[in-house]
């Protein structure tokens, strides 16, 4: 019943984005899903990662017989591309491949399986195809933000980014300093999050085809949660970034040519207009909270995935300050945000008590603070930086220890005592 409720609800919120975005005259998600059954979709590697998380509910063989059938279909585009000489403009040459076996595991699902089979490989193919919507969604949210948040907060976020010292300009200069290799690097960590976010996920889903289930907690439903609440966030709080507002990248509507070389000057804040079609995607930001999320479910993990869940996690930190998308206190925000989504799905799994609600109040309550100070007090935050500086970073803290904390005694909880064994009495 839980999944058939989740599934109704994803359902009904990607109906009311292909509603809302087919009234900006824009195309909604549907439609660009459905146009990736037989054009080059966006991203190729987005379908084959959806196809890995799908094939968690096959055998050994069954899967073998899966990715083979998506190569060997994706070939067969190729060639016709090739024989009609169809150019790959915009897109992925493949990954068509991928989306037509997950829809095959479906048919397969209604026609050929019954009962727990049924429902398992149905489970499957909703994972898969959950991820694709999200990105589908997530990409139509922004195109909304920027349609329908005419003026931008950046120059409160700015002037409040004072109090950290302004990251994103310090790191933007190092990033500019590493040459195109450190560029090149970050770029692709920044863009194949959702792919590393795979790899944990299918360590944590690894035994599902055998024990018939999935866990009751793992990535992929704090990854998809993240997805779908943090865009509303974004039509309280628009943001474009330095790099539009105070950058090249913003042409004749930034307030000036300032990053990352010449930090911007304290003055009284306002909202500025921006054009119609810069995403307003900073405040909080997600590629922060997504890593985040990342990086704590990779602790359960053997070393490499740690090591690779630790790096992940700086590589965008530094990506989002050093190509100049975010401002140092999107980066707190966003990591509030993931660890408050992170613990009221722990607790939504394993039960509400005292202490999951205490964590969740504590890390919202923190959250809209974070908001609230940001839109009203940037003159304080960034005339005293030495106060409000050391309490920004206090505030995260405490939300990282609060979680830390709680969610230690929730497995000294889950784990059982182990019994003494009994002594031989005497004769």
């Amino acid at each position: 019943m839980l999944w058939v409720a989740a599934g109704v609800v994803a359902f009904g919120f990607i109906i009311a984005l292909e509603i809302a975005a087919r009234s900006h005259g824009i195309q909604g998600p549907l439609t660009n899903q459905a146009r990736e059954v037989i054009f080059p979709p966006k991203s190729g590697f987005l379908l084959y990662a959806s196809l890995a998380l799908t094939m968690v509910v096959l055998t050994r063989r069954q899967r073998l017989i899966a990715a083979g059938a998506a190569i060997g279909i994706d070939v067969v585009f190729a060639l016709v591309r090739w024989a009609l000489g169809v150019r790959v403009a915009d897109g992925h040459p493949f990954g068509n491949g991928a989306l037509w076996v997950i829809l095959g595991c479906a048919v397969i699902a209604l026609t050929r399986r019954a009962g727990r089979e049924r429902v398992l490989l149905l489970k499957g193919v909703g994972l898969g195809l959950l991820l694709v919507a999200g990105r589908k969604a997530g990409d139509i949210w922004l195109l909304i933000t920027s349609k329908t948040r005419p003026a931008v907060f950046d120059q409160y976020a700015a002037t409040a980014d004072h109090a950290l010292g302004n990251p994103s300009w310090l790191v933007g200069r190092m990033v500019r300093a590493s040459g195109p290799i450190g560029a090149h690097v970050l770029d692709y960590v920044y863009i194949q999050l959702a792919v590393a976010a795979v790899v944990v996920a299918l360590y944590q889903l690894r035994d599902v085809a055998v024990q018939g289930r999935f866990p009751r907690h793992y990535l992929v439903r704090t990854f998809l949660v993240i997805g779908l609440l943090g865009p509303a966030i974004y039509m309280i709080f628009p943001v474009v970034g330095p790099v539009f507002a105070y950058g090249a990248d913003g042409g004749h509507w930034a307030v000036a040519n300032l990053w990352p070389d010449t930090p911007p000057p304290i003055s009284a804040p306002r909202q500025m207009p921006f054009d119609e079609i810069t995403p307003r995607n900073c405040m909080p930001s997600l590629h922060t909270a997504w890593a985040t999320a990342i990086f704590i479910h990779s602790r359960k993990g053997p070393r490499i995935l740690r090591f690779a869940g630790a790096f992940w996690l700086i590589a965008t930190l530094g990506a989002t300050l050093g190509f100049g998308y975010h401002y140092g206190v999107d980066l707190i925000a966003g990591a509030v945000f993931a660890l408050t989504v992170e613990a009221a799905l722990r607790s939504l799994a394993r039960g509400w008590d005292r202490s999951g609600t205490r964590l969740v109040a504590h890390g919202t309550t923190v959250f809209a603070a974070l908001l609230v100070s940001y839109r009203y007090l940037p003159m304080e935050m960034a005339e005293h930086p030495w106060v409000f500086g050391p309490l920004l970073l206090l505030s995260l803290a405490s939300v990282v220890h609060g979680y830390v904390r709680t969610t230690r005694l929730w497995e000294a909880e889950a784990t059982p005592v182990r019994q003494p064994e009994p002594q031989p009495q005497p004769v």
